[in-house]
């Protein structure tokens, strides 16, 4: 099969995946492959479920899009139910990510406009992604992947992440609008902010007047062992873009909001034209009562707790390994050297992960792993990094 009529964006394998069943996925010679990534956090109810199946094509047989010019009852019934589980107070849905953060920063500049700011800045972090639109790159903490990209859009500032004094050293200037931060900073390297700097964070926003935004597009919807990874903290962001598992493999991407975030936006002032649809609202609902009914919560905090405890007893007294990471079934291994190598690696062993940073084995499993599949999961994380 050719690939040349594809432009050259991702580095790809040579493997061919033709069929998903669980957790697992298949080639083109029937092979079958543990997938622990999950399509970078998207899959978490593993591939074919049955019930997001048969979610998509009833309502596919009903209605796929109208357009948002009218009401639309699956999009309102999930942003009730997103802004319950969220503790927000309203949702912008849209198709990924990108999307969804976007929206967060138009917020954000609406916000610093009506304070009165002519050019309001937003405040992110290093080592931090949001994704590869021109905005979300130039919020990303990386000169690799915005190498050739120039100008980025302005209006952004960095400064280290978990550290508030760096943040607090900002608090004169009068042109910051928002904080965006990541409570676990996923394609960072599963890095974990702490308790008190998101605390930090909450009661500089509520001084100053800005918005704590939290991007919860890769960390969102059970992965930590809270529907979103800010609720183990005990802090509760103004805006917060979702994504990824919300579909489980569908697009869609949402915005949530709170307070007088949630009244920025009038009509006329954002929109999407697939956004929000009649098929996509109906398979993200399915994809939440799958996920509350199967206590994937607790599940995610017990199975992570096994696989951190796994990789850290089979890299014991490695010299190379300089830290196992994790929150809930988000997990990381740092070694000390580029294992870029490592993801060609496991799938010889039938296995899917990856590597980001360069130097940091990631794991995302789904969320339904039985006994056996996570003992098989262990068994070959061993194999892999013997």
């Amino acid at each position: 099969m050719t690939t040349q009529a594809l432009l050259n964006t991702y580095a790809r394998s040579d493997v061919r995946f033709v069929r998903g069943d669980g957790p697992y996925l298949y080639d083109d010679s029937a092979r079958r492959y543990l997938d622990a990534i999950c399509g970078i956090g998207v899959t978490s109810l593993g591939h074919a479920h049955p019930a997001l199946n048969a979610a998509l094509a009833d309502q596919a047989a009903l209605l796929w899009l109208a357009g948002n010019g009218s009401r639309v009852p699956n999009q309102a019934r999930l942003a009730q139910r997103l802004c319950e589980l969220a503790e927000m107070d309203g949702a912008f849905f849209c198709n990924s990510g990108a999307e969804a953060t976007e929206c967060a920063f138009k917020l954000a500049r609406l916000h610093g406009h009506q304070r009165g700011m002519a050019s309001p800045k937003i405040v992110v972090m290093q080592n931090a992604f949001h994704g590869r639109t021109l905005a979300c790159l130039s919020a990303t903490d990386s000169a690799k992947v915005q190498a050739g990209f120039g100008p980025l859009v302005e209006g952004f500032l960095r400064v280290p992440f978990n550290d508030l004094d760096a943040l607090a050293a900002l608090r004169e200037r009068d042109d910051i609008a928002a904080v965006l931060l990541e409570c676990v900073q996923g394609e960072g390297g599963i890095v974990i902010a702490s308790r008190d700097y998101l605390h930090g964070v909450r009661a500089l926003c509520d001084q100053h007047s800005w918005l704590m935004m939290v991007d919860e597009v890769q960390s969102g919807f059970c992965k930590t062992g809270s529907w979103f990874a800010y609720q183990h903290f005990g802090v509760s962001p103004d805006v917060v873009p979702l994504a990824k598992a919300l579909g489980n493999g569908f697009p869609i991407g949402a915005c949530l909001a709170r307070g007088a975030a949630a009244e920025l936006f009038k009509p006329g002032k954002h929109g999407s034209t697939f956004g929000g649809s009649p098929l996509a609202c109906a398979v993200g609902s399915k994809v939440l009562e799958l996920l509350e009914s199967s206590a994937c919560n607790a599940r995610a905090v017990q199975q992570g707790e096994r696989v951190a405890a796994h990789l850290r007893q089979i890299t014991a007294g490695r010299a190379d390994v300089l830290a196992v990471r994790h929150l809930g079934l988000m997990v990381g291994v740092e070694f000390d050297r580029d294992m870029g190598w490592l993801k060609d690696h496991a799938l010889a062993h039938g296995l899917l992960l990856n590597v980001t940073r360069e130097r940091v084995m990631r794991l995302l499993p789904p969320l339904i792993l039985d006994e056996p599949q996570l003992t098989e999961l262990c068994e070959k994380l061993s194999a892999v990094l013997a």
